[in-house]
Formats: C-alpha cells, sequence, structure tokens
C-alpha cells in the first residue's frame, strides 16, 4: 500500500477526440486519490480545446520534460510508443489504456481503469522491462528519434525499386538481401510490423532480435532470431541513391551507403502489469487463437 502521495504524466492521442473520451474521469480519479497530475502539453490543448477536459487543474509540460512515479498513456499502442520515446531513459513505469483497436501494449480497457489506479496504490502489479535499441548512421545519431522500442527498419522509398541491404553482425557478414526492406525488431515489436512480414512471435524478455525481409527477392531468405547484444551493421544500396531509416515507424531519408549501426540501448522500458495479466493468455485472445472465426447463419 502506497502511502505519500504520488505523481502522475498523462500523454494522449492527439488525433482523434473518441481515445481522448475518458480523460476527465481519468484526472478526477487521481484528484480523488490526492495524486499530482501532469499532462503533455500537446495533449492538455487538444482535450481542452476540443471540450473533453476543463482547463486548470493540471501541470503542463513539453516533451520530455517531466518527473513521475507513472506514466499513463491513454489511447493505442502508437500512443504508448509516443509515450516510451519521452520517457527514454527516465525508468518511469508506463501504464497503458487502450482506446485502440488491437492494444498488445496498451491492454487496460477504459472499464478497468478505476480498479488499473487503485492496483497502482495497493501494490498489486508487476513491471515487465522491454528492451530498446538505437540506430546510429556512421557513429552518428539520426537526425530525428533513434530509440524503439518496437523496431529499426531500413525500406525503399516509395516509387523505387527494391533496395539491397548489406548486413554484418558483430562484423561478421551475414547475408546481402534484396528486398523492399529489413526490419529489425525487439520481442516487444515482434507481434507488429515483423509478424506481418511472416517473422516470429518472440516472448518478452527473451533476450533476443529479430531480422525480418520486407518481400524479400529469393524466397530462401528467411527471418532470423540474433542474441540482443549483438551489433548489427547494414549498408544500402539504391537505384534512387537514398532509402528511408523507421524507428518506430518515424521516418527519415538517408543517402545511399550510408552505414547503419543498430544495437541494444544503454536502458529499458518498464510498462506496468496488474498481477492478474498473463502473457500467453493476452496473446491468445489478441491473436483469436482457438476462436471460430467461420460466419454463422
Amino acid at each position: 500500500m502506497v502511502s505519500r502521495k504520488l505523481k502522475f504524466a498523462l500523454f494522449g492521442n492527439i488525433y482523434q477526440s473518441r481515445k481522448s473520451a475518458n480523460i476527465q474521469k481519468i484526472v478526477e480519479l487521481l484528484a480523488e486519490r490526492g495524486a499530482e497530475v501532469c499532462m503533455e502539453r500537446m495533449f492538455y490543448d487538444f482535450v481542452v480545446d476540443t471540450g473533453m477536459m476543463k482547463p486548470g487543474g493540471v501541470d503542463v509540460f513539453d516533451d520530455s520534460d517531466f518527473t513521475a512515479d507513472f506514466v499513463i498513456s491513454l489511447g493505442g499502442d502508437g500512443t504508448l510508443l509516443r509515450a516510451a520515446g519521452h520517457v527514454g531513459a527516465k525508468g518511469v513505469p508506463i501504464v497503458g489504456i487502450n482506446m485502440g483497436r488491437l492494444g498488445f501494449l496498451a491492454d487496460i480497457v477504459p472499464s478497468e481503469t478505476e480498479s488499473a489506479i487503485d492496483s497502482l496504490y495497493d501494490g498489486n502489479y508487476a513491471i515487465e522491462e522491454h528492451t530498446v535499441i538505437s540506430a546510429e548512421t556512421d557513429g552518428m545519431p539520426l537526425n530525428g528519434q533513434h530509440y524503439a522500442l518496437n523496431d529499426i527498419a531500413v525500406l525503399k522509398r516509395d516509387t523505387a525499386s527494391m533496395i539491397t541491404i548489406h548486413a554484418e553482425v558483430n562484423g561478421e557478414y551475414l547475408v546481402t538481401y534484396q528486398a523492399d526492406g529489413l526490419i529489425v525488431s525487439t520481442p516487444t515489436g515482434s507481434t507488429a510490423y515483423s509478424l506481418s512480414n511472416g517473422g516470429p512471435i518472440i516472448v518478452p524478455r527473451t533476450g533476443t532480435l529479430c531480422l525480418t525481409p520486407v518481400a524479400p527477392h529469393s524466397l530462401n531468405i528467411r527471418p532470423i532470431v540474433i542474441p540482443d547484444d549483438s551489433e548489427i551493421t547494414l549498408t544500402v544500396e539504391s537505384r534512387s541513391h537514398n532509402f528511408l531509416t523507421a524507428v518506430d515507424g518515424q521516418s527519415e531519408k538517408c543517402a545511399e551507403n550510408t552505414r547503419l549501426t543498430i544495437r541494444k540501448a544503454p536502458y529499458s522500458i518498464k510498462i506496468v502489469k496488474r498481477s492478474s495479466q498473463r502473457y500467453y493468455s493476452t496473446l491468445r485472445e489478441k491473436m483469436m487463437w482457438g476462436a471460430d472465426t467461420r460466419i454463422k447463419n
């Protein structure tokens, strides 16, 4: 049981109002427990401007300029990924309330919000540590986001032919991919972009990364799972003389022959799981394993 005052930092979806419909209730629930509440400025402006929350009553911060005991992400997995990017190395645990559709990361449904907040005060929760990976180009960080909780991908430009990707692992040549791209995913990201390209589902905390090609030219090129302490080096050739590097979906253009190095970040992201939650049951539910999907008359 927590006796001291807790502080919460709130992040949310700033594009779809329906995904922020519960914000006033959440702020009130936290206020009833004597919590300090702060909100990311863009999210605060959005919910106030759309009339979903009364102005005032919370502190407002920009980007990563906050301190908190817990972060609450209100939206879908994309919102949680964005929140994780702002949390970075702070080590603040993230509570994901799912206002989206699938929700592997944000897996608390709105009707469970009050009980989830109670569990934080009762100590009835667990913390899952999720691996983060980083990307550097020629020894320098990317201009934009360079830490990923899900995946880092190199991809062809929209109108370009497939690209050639020379891959090394710990300085040893692995293979040359001729494909639309290559995804390097963490176990967390194995159920995202990698899965849609035929990659395996990897259980969290297994200490691995997966390299999954996107539409490879050769059918004998398959995904490969490697230890997460490996250093992956990618060099890309392209007829358009450039390619995209996407870090958790945020992409930027890189010049041909740029040397991209991907390695495990020096910190992890902590995600709150209620004690009653189990990974395999969540996986079974989200993947609809065992469900009869036949149309019934």
